[in-house]
This record gives structure tokens, C-alpha cells and sequence, in this order.
């Protein structure tokens, strides 16, 4: 808009250059047309530049210069292109630097250039400046709401790439936290199982061969198990994870539990239906840590899984053992515990641990289905 503005003040400038040998004095219109450019440009660009605060102050006393230097101009020049065009570039520049209400006053102003003619040209005159005024103005504010749209616009865009940026970190990290949690309560359960019943081999190998053989069976089993869980979480992305049902998720669980030297039994109460596939991961999950700790802290006697559906449309998953408690009580646990709380959290469910030294540890896990 001030480059347009420069150029549009340059060429009426030389269209009154023209025009003044037409008029009585050439000179002194010519002259007075320099200074009238010369303002337009240099001094409208430094009151511009000035900060929004001191735009307004430096804007009202630019008008209040140029105003009458256009109404002199116009008188020693005539009533030519030259002298015109010169005034509408102030109509543009005050709506560019001053309040609408202050702008419109000046474009109200201009057509006061004809006052001295005849009551007849000045009305028609007067007119017809007032009208290209109006329009000038007009032209100046649709252009300037234009370019703060395109800012406005400009800036939404700039804010939706950054919340896209954010988006997308966040689904980076609840995706990390989703495959260590995987990895963890899988691949860790499994492992745990192979770790516990290795040792329970070891320990029988010399009186009961036998016996030995079985619990390193059963450790090959958990092994395979082990490596088929790793697929799966590295194909995770690529196709839909397939399980078990529940109860049969759990009584394989109780089982390897059983096998690594902790019996575990497990009991369904309510009716049972249907869950999302959400749901029954996040309680299988919730049953694997729950044993897993079982096996690796509690140094329990026995276990015992409770899978109990609510009439309220909830479902409740218990992990109880008669072991030495947590140290921590029911604020103990580490990253596993955490994921129980993540996965039931993104449910709408909740993880309650219950837990004193000497009387066991139970894991309640409630969450709707």
C-alpha cells in the first residue's frame, strides 16, 4: 500500500508538472507541488515507521500540515488532474494513519477546496471531489481490512502448524508410552515366568530329573510365547493384535504362575458379556503385572485372580496374594503399576492397590465394560 501510494504521488506530481504551463503562475505551483510530494512520501513513511502510540499524534499533525498546503495548491494550480490526485493521496494516507471517524472527516474536508466559485460550480464541483473522495477512502479501507485478513490468516496458519506440531509430538509420546507398556507387561510377564521357572529347575535338577525337565519345557513354552509378544508389538501398526478371550487369558496366566511355584486360581463372578478389546487388554495387562509381582516380590504362598462383573456396567479385575505386603504400602509399585494407571485412566477406569506389611498385596482394576 506505500509503495502504491509513492508511485500514485510521483505520477500526479508530473501530471501538474504538465499541467502548470497552463496556469498563471508555473513556478509556484510547480514548487508548491514538490513540497507537497516531497511530504507525502518522506514525511508520511517516518510518521509510518513510529510506534502505534505515537502514530495517532504524529498522523493528526501530518493532515493538519498537508490539508492546507493541498487547499493552496489547489487554488495556485487550478482545478487539473495533477492537484486532485494530490489531494486524494492525503484522503488514502489519513485513512492509513488516523481513527475512521478522523478520516472521514478529512474526506468531508476536501471538497472544501471549492469554496470562492460560484455557488452553481462549487456545489457541482464540490460534488464530484466528494465522490471521488468517498471512493478513495472506500478503495483504502477494503484494501487495508484485505491485508489484515491475509495477516490474521496468515498468523492462524503459523498457530494450526504449531498445533499440529504438538499434536503430533503428543501422539509420538503416547505411542512410546504405549509400546513400553507392551513390552513391559508382555514381554516382561513373559520373561519373568522363564526367569522363575528356570530357577525351579534348577533347584530339582539333581533329586528329580524328571521333574526338571517339565519346568524347562514349560520355560521353552514361555520363551516362544516371549518372541511371539515381540512381533506382535513390532507389527502393532501394521495389523490388528489378536487375543484370547479373558477368562482363558487368565486361567493360562494362573497357570504359569502355578508352574513357577506360587498356585494361583482364578474365579469369575456376575455375568459375564462381552467386552471391548480395550477393556479385556487392559485387564489381562492388569493380571500379568499383578502375578508378575506376585512371583518376583511377594514371596506369597499362594494367589488368586477375581474377574467380577458389575450389574453398574463395570468390570473388576482383583490380583490378591497372602505375601509379605509392599514396603511402600499401597503407594508402593514402579513403571508397571504406572501403566495399569495409564491404560485404565484412557478407559475411564481406576487402579486402587491395597497393601500392608505381612498381610499381602491386592490390585483392583475397575474399568467400564
Amino acid at each position: 500500500m506505500t509503495r502504491a501510494l509513492v508511485v500514485l504521488t510521483c505520477g500526479a506530481f508530473l501530471t501538474l508538472v504538465v499541467e502548470a504551463t497552463a496556469v498563471d503562475q508555473p513556478v509556484v505551483a510547480v514548487t508548491l507541488a514538490g513540497v507537497y510530494a516531497a511530504l507525502a512520501v518522506v514525511g508520511y513513511g517516518l510518521v509510518e515507521r513510529r510506534s502505534a502510540s505515537r502514530r495517532l499524534a504524529l498522523g493528526l499533525v501530518y493532515v493538519a500540515v498537508q490539508l492546507p498546503l493541498g487547499y493552496l495548491l489547489y487554488g495556485v494550480a487550478g482545478t487539473g488532474v495533477g492537484a486532485t490526485l494530490l489531494l486524494m493521496v492525503l484522503v488514502s494516507q489519513s485513512v492509513l494513519l488516523l481513527p475512521l471517524p478522523a478520516a472521514v472527516a478529512v474526506t468531508a474536508a476536501i471538497p472544501l477546496v471549492h469554496i470562492g466559485m460560484s455557488w452553481g460550480d462549487g456545489l457541482r464541483n464540490g460534488m464530484g471531489m466528494l465522490a471521488a473522495a468517498a471512493f478513495t477512502a472506500v478503495v483504502t479501507e477494503l484494501l487495508c481490512r484485505e491485508q489484515r485478513a491475509r495477516a490474521e490468516l496468515a498468523e492462524a496458519n503459523a498457530r494450526l502448524r504449531g498445533y499440529a506440531a504438538q499434536a503430533e509430538e503428543l501422539a509420538t509420546i503416547q505411542e512410546r508410552n504405549r509400546v513400553a507398556r507392551d513390552i513391559h507387561d508382555g514381554l516382561g510377564h513373559h520373561l519373568t515366568v522363564v526367569q522363575m521357572q528356570v530357577q525351579a529347575a534348577r533347584a530339582v535338577l539333581a533329586t528329580d530329573p524328571a521333574k526338571a525337565d517339565a519346568v524347562l519345557s514349560r520355560a521353552q513354552e514361555q520363551s516362544t510365547e516371549a518372541l511371539a509378544e515381540v512381533r506382535r508389538s513390532v507389527a502393532t501398526l501394521r495389523a490388528p493384535r489378536t487375543s484370547p478371550p479373558l477368562a482363558d487369558a487368565l486361567a493360562g496366566l494362573a497357570a504359569d504362575t502355578t508352574a513357577a511355584g506360587v498356585p494361583t486360581t482364578v474365579e469369575v463372578t456376575g455375568t459375564a458379556r462381552v467386552l471391548s478389546p480395550d477393556a479385556e487388554q487392559s485387564l489381562s495387562r492388569a493380571a500379568q503385572e499383578g502375578l508378575t509381582n506376585v512371583r518376583k516380590h511377594a514371596g506369597a504362598a499362594s494367589a488368586r485372580l477375581l474377574l467380577a462383573f458389575g450389574d453398574d456396567g463395570t468390570v473388576r479385575l482383583e490380583v490378591s496374594d497372602d505375601g509379605r505386603g509392599m514396603a511402600g504400602g499401597a503407594d508402593g509399585g514402579g513403571f508397571g503399576l504406572l501403566g495399569l494407571r495409564e491404560r485404565a485412566t484412557r478407559l475411564g477406569g481406576s487402579v486402587d492397590v491395597v497393601s500392608e506389611p505381612g498381610r499381602g498385596t491386592t490390585v483392583r482394576v475397575a474399568v467400564p465394560g
